[in-house]
Protein backbone atom coordinates (compact mmCIF):
# COMPACT_ATOMS: atom_id res chain seq x y z
CA UNK A 1 0.00 0.00 0.00
CA UNK A 2 1.31 3.43 -0.92
CA UNK A 3 1.85 6.00 1.80
CA UNK A 4 -1.04 8.48 1.64
CA UNK A 5 -0.37 12.20 1.43
CA UNK A 6 -1.05 13.90 4.75
CA UNK A 7 -2.54 17.30 3.97
CA UNK A 8 -3.57 20.24 6.10
CA UNK A 9 -6.33 22.54 4.87
CA UNK A 10 -7.07 25.92 6.49
CA UNK A 11 -8.22 29.48 5.87
CA UNK A 12 -6.13 32.06 7.72
CA UNK A 13 -5.90 35.83 8.01
CA UNK A 14 -2.88 38.12 7.75
CA UNK A 15 -1.75 37.19 11.26
CA UNK A 16 -2.46 33.46 10.80
CA UNK A 17 -5.74 33.88 12.69
CA UNK A 18 -8.20 30.98 12.36
CA UNK A 19 -11.15 31.61 14.64
CA UNK A 20 -12.66 33.05 17.76
CA UNK A 21 -14.97 31.46 20.33
CA UNK A 22 -14.86 28.17 18.38
CA UNK A 23 -16.14 29.84 15.19
CA UNK A 24 -14.54 30.61 11.85
CA UNK A 25 -13.79 34.29 11.25
CA UNK A 26 -14.86 34.39 7.60
CA UNK A 27 -17.61 32.81 5.52
CA UNK A 28 -16.44 32.58 1.91
CA UNK A 29 -18.79 30.36 -0.14
CA UNK A 30 -16.22 29.73 -2.88
CA UNK A 31 -13.67 28.60 -0.31
CA UNK A 32 -16.17 26.23 1.29
CA UNK A 33 -16.80 24.73 -2.17
CA UNK A 34 -13.06 24.22 -2.64
CA UNK A 35 -12.84 22.60 0.79
CA UNK A 36 -15.64 20.21 -0.13
CA UNK A 37 -14.19 19.42 -3.56
CA UNK A 38 -10.79 18.59 -2.06
CA UNK A 39 -11.96 16.59 0.96
CA UNK A 40 -14.98 14.57 -0.23
CA UNK A 41 -14.11 10.90 -0.46
CA UNK A 42 -11.08 11.21 1.83
CA UNK A 43 -10.73 10.77 5.59
CA UNK A 44 -10.73 14.05 7.51
CA UNK A 45 -9.06 14.51 10.90
CA UNK A 46 -10.26 17.12 13.38
CA UNK A 47 -10.35 17.89 17.06
CA UNK A 48 -13.48 17.51 19.16
CA UNK A 49 -14.06 21.27 19.34
CA UNK A 50 -13.95 21.54 15.55
CA UNK A 51 -16.61 18.83 15.22
CA UNK A 52 -18.72 20.60 17.83
CA UNK A 53 -18.39 23.91 15.95
CA UNK A 54 -19.49 22.23 12.69
CA UNK A 55 -22.39 20.63 14.56
CA UNK A 56 -22.42 17.27 12.78
CA UNK A 57 -20.06 14.95 10.93
CA UNK A 58 -19.31 16.04 7.36
CA UNK A 59 -20.97 13.76 4.79
CA UNK A 60 -19.16 11.59 2.24
CA UNK A 61 -16.00 11.54 4.34
CA UNK A 62 -14.89 9.49 7.32
CA UNK A 63 -14.64 11.97 10.20
CA UNK A 64 -11.75 11.00 12.49
CA UNK A 65 -12.10 12.96 15.72
CA UNK A 66 -9.27 13.41 18.21
CA UNK A 67 -10.35 13.83 21.82
CA UNK A 68 -9.07 13.21 25.32
CA UNK A 69 -12.70 12.66 26.38
CA UNK A 70 -14.20 9.93 24.17
CA UNK A 71 -17.36 9.61 26.30
CA UNK A 72 -18.27 13.19 25.39
CA UNK A 73 -18.52 12.06 21.76
CA UNK A 74 -21.20 9.37 22.28
CA UNK A 75 -24.01 11.45 20.70
CA UNK A 76 -22.02 12.14 17.53
CA UNK A 77 -20.99 8.50 17.21
CA UNK A 78 -24.54 7.23 17.79
CA UNK A 79 -25.91 9.59 15.13
CA UNK A 80 -23.46 8.50 12.44
CA UNK A 81 -21.75 5.24 13.20
CA UNK A 82 -20.63 4.74 9.63
CA UNK A 83 -18.57 7.89 9.23
CA UNK A 84 -17.20 8.86 12.67
CA UNK A 85 -14.12 7.34 14.30
CA UNK A 86 -12.97 8.53 17.74
CA UNK A 87 -9.23 8.42 18.56
CA UNK A 88 -6.94 9.77 21.26
CA UNK A 89 -3.98 11.20 19.30
CA UNK A 90 -2.89 12.62 15.96
CA UNK A 91 -0.74 9.53 15.39
CA UNK A 92 -3.71 7.22 15.95
CA UNK A 93 -5.84 9.41 13.68
CA UNK A 94 -3.30 9.20 10.86
CA UNK A 95 -3.06 5.41 11.26
CA UNK A 96 -6.87 5.15 10.98
CA UNK A 97 -6.75 7.41 7.92
CA UNK A 98 -4.15 5.18 6.30
CA UNK A 99 -6.40 2.15 6.81
CA UNK A 100 -9.26 3.96 5.06
CA UNK A 101 -7.62 5.67 2.09
CA UNK A 102 -4.55 5.00 0.02
CA UNK A 103 -4.44 8.50 -1.46
CA UNK A 104 -4.82 11.51 0.83
CA UNK A 105 -5.80 12.31 4.42
CA UNK A 106 -6.95 15.84 5.32
CA UNK A 107 -6.40 17.55 8.66
CA UNK A 108 -9.09 20.22 9.05
CA UNK A 109 -8.41 21.75 12.48
CA UNK A 110 -8.52 23.23 14.97
CA UNK A 111 -5.51 25.16 16.11
CA UNK A 112 -4.10 22.56 18.52
CA UNK A 113 -4.49 19.80 15.94
CA UNK A 114 -2.76 21.95 13.28
CA UNK A 115 0.17 22.62 15.63
CA UNK A 116 0.56 18.92 16.41
CA UNK A 117 0.09 17.76 12.81
CA UNK A 118 2.27 20.29 10.98
CA UNK A 119 5.54 18.32 11.42
CA UNK A 120 3.77 15.21 10.03
CA UNK A 121 2.17 16.89 7.01
CA UNK A 122 3.29 16.58 3.39
CA UNK A 123 1.10 19.30 1.88
CA UNK A 124 -0.73 22.50 2.86
CA UNK A 125 -3.86 23.82 1.17
CA UNK A 126 -4.14 27.36 2.50
CA UNK A 127 -6.58 30.16 1.88
CA UNK A 128 -4.65 33.33 2.71
CA UNK A 129 -7.23 36.02 3.46
CA UNK A 130 -6.23 39.67 3.09
CA UNK A 131 -7.88 40.68 6.35
CA UNK A 132 -7.16 40.95 10.07
CA UNK A 133 -9.65 39.93 12.74
CA UNK A 134 -9.70 39.54 16.49
CA UNK A 135 -8.99 35.86 17.15
CA UNK A 136 -8.21 33.38 19.89
CA UNK A 137 -6.91 30.55 17.69
CA UNK A 138 -4.05 30.74 15.23
CA UNK A 139 -2.38 28.60 12.58
CA UNK A 140 1.22 27.57 13.33
CA UNK A 141 4.24 29.08 11.60
CA UNK A 142 4.74 27.12 8.41
CA UNK A 143 6.90 29.30 6.16
CA UNK A 144 10.23 27.65 7.06
CA UNK A 145 8.92 24.11 6.62
CA UNK A 146 6.74 24.49 3.54
CA UNK A 147 8.74 26.46 1.00
CA UNK A 148 7.70 24.87 -2.29
CA UNK A 149 4.63 26.61 -3.68
CA UNK A 150 2.85 24.33 -6.18
CA UNK A 151 -0.34 26.33 -6.78
CA UNK A 152 -1.52 29.92 -6.36
CA UNK A 153 -4.77 31.56 -7.43
CA UNK A 154 -6.14 34.96 -6.39
CA UNK A 155 -9.85 35.55 -5.72
CA UNK A 156 -12.25 38.11 -4.33
CA UNK A 157 -15.61 37.59 -2.63
CA UNK A 158 -17.81 40.50 -1.53
CA UNK A 159 -14.79 42.82 -1.51
CA UNK A 160 -12.67 40.36 0.49
CA UNK A 161 -9.45 39.40 -1.27
CA UNK A 162 -7.93 35.99 -0.72
CA UNK A 163 -5.45 33.63 -2.36
CA UNK A 164 -5.52 29.86 -2.58
CA UNK A 165 -1.95 28.65 -2.10
CA UNK A 166 -0.81 25.04 -1.97
CA UNK A 167 2.60 24.14 -0.56
CA UNK A 168 4.58 20.93 -0.45
CA UNK A 169 7.66 20.15 1.63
Amino acid sequence: MNKPIISIIAAIGKNRELGKDNRLLWHIPEDLKRFKKLTVGHPIIMGRKTLESIGKPLPNRTNIVITRHPKSMIDFVNQSLENVVIVGSIEEAIEKGKELDGEEIFIIGGSMIYHTALPLADKLYLTLIDDERDADSFFPLYEDTFTRKVFEEAHESNGLKYIWVDFER
